[in-house]
């Protein structure tokens, strides 16, 4: 009977290994078929605790003052040799070299690739995964490291807890261009569909990168993208990098998802995923609220703009005090001598001169 039992458990799972398809091998999207909602059937970890993308809600992080600056390594030092761009029907990745790094963290972590995330709407559409405070960016840069101090490659460190460290940079749009940002945008048109592949002139990745790289948030958590192990260890910076809108069109309508010899072309847009729960974690922040607070060009015009009307407020006023002070002086000047000429005698008096005697003669 327990032989009988034995070999039935193994017809079991011989059938369900060769009908059931390998997760690996599952076209997800994210939307439609395999959908974002369906990603935890066919993924497990995409339902875990301690997903990605999150919300930072800044009043809820932790100042950990022990947080430094990163510190990038050989970002700029590309070399002469190309980078090679492809389409994998969900982004534009660029691999990058072996010898860039990332220090200022508790391991060493050598760079693997680096991607993007944007919408469809244009500007104040939302795109990037990452929001702070609720509110989303246009797009978003994910620079992706392996931790190659503890495991020999990417395919092993992605599935240990401590494994991986991605940086993350919200993008926003204003009027000027971001030359950087066009050493990967003018050559997009040359992957175009899903599983094309270019090879691009070397650039310094650091150009994509905020100038303040000392201030950021931290939290543990996933891959973006299914499989979605939980084996992130995330920092997403503080400051904005700005791209132009035109940019921004040029991100969001030049690539499909769909191969060259498909039949129905569909745009590559919409690549982000929506915010998961924290949950248990916490989002640590590398500077206090004090010294973090950073205004906004819009926050910067107002303050002047207030201030000016202010000035000009006050010059008003004191114009007014003055005019009216010089307008009171000849009124005053006119009533004493009024004064003067009614009342000889009182003012006679005042000088200690004898005042004329109404009965004497001249």
């Amino acid at each position: 009977m327990d032989c009988l039992g034995l070999f039935i458990l193994l017809m079991l799972q011989c059938f369900q290994w060769t009908t059931a398809p390998a997760a690996e091998e599952v076209s997800w999207t994210y939307t439609g078929l395999v959908g974002q909602s369906e990603w935890s059937q066919y993924f497990p970890d995409c339902g875990g605790t301690s997903q990605s993308p999150v919300d930072v809600v800044t009043t809820q992080t932790k100042y950990d003052p022990s947080l430094i600056p990163l510190t990038p390594l050989g970002y700029s030092q590309h070399g002469n040799k190309p980078f090679t761009m492809y389409n994998n029907g969900h982004t534009a990745v660029i691999e990058l070299p072996d010898w860039m790094g990332l220090g200022g963290l508790p391991w060493l972590f050598t760079a693997v690739q680096m991607h993007l995330h944007w919408g469809s709407g244009g500007p104040s559409h939302g795109g990037s995964e990452h929001t702070i405070n609720g509110l989303s960016a246009d797009a978003e840069l994910h620079v992706v490291h392996y931790n190659s101090e503890l495991y020999p490659n990417m395919s092993t460190a992605m599935t240990q807890s401590d494994g991986l460290a991605v940086l993350g940079v919200l993008i926003v749009t204003g009027e000027e261009t971001n030359p950087a940002f066009n050493n990967i945008l003018n050559y997009l048109s040359r992957i175009r569909h899903a599983d094309q592949k270019v090879s691009i002139p070397a650039f310094d990745i650091q150009s994509l990168l905020p100038k303040d790289l000392g201030r950021y948030y931290r939290y543990n958590g996933s891959l973006t993208t299914p499989p979605c192990y939980q084996s992130v260890m995330w920092t997403l910076f503080n400051e904005r990098i700005q791209i132009s809108k035109a940019q921004l069109l040029k991100m969001e309508t030049i690539l499909y998802s769909s191969k060259a010899n498909d039949l129905d072309r569909m745009l590559l847009q919409d690549n982000y995923r929506a915010t998961q729960p924290i949950n248990h974690r916490v989002a640590f922040a590398s500077f206090s609220a004090e010294s973090g607070k950073e205004l906004s060009s819009g926050e910067v015009t107002a303050i002047v703009i207030g201030v000016m009307c202010g000035c000009v407020g006050l010059a008003v006023i004191i114009r007014f005090i003055v005019k009216t002070i010089r307008m009171k002086e000849p009124e005053k000047e006119k009533e004493k001598k009024q004064d003067m000429a009614l009342n000889p005698t009182s003012e006679a008096e005042k000088k200690g001169e004898p005042s004329p005697s109404p009965h004497t003669e001249p």
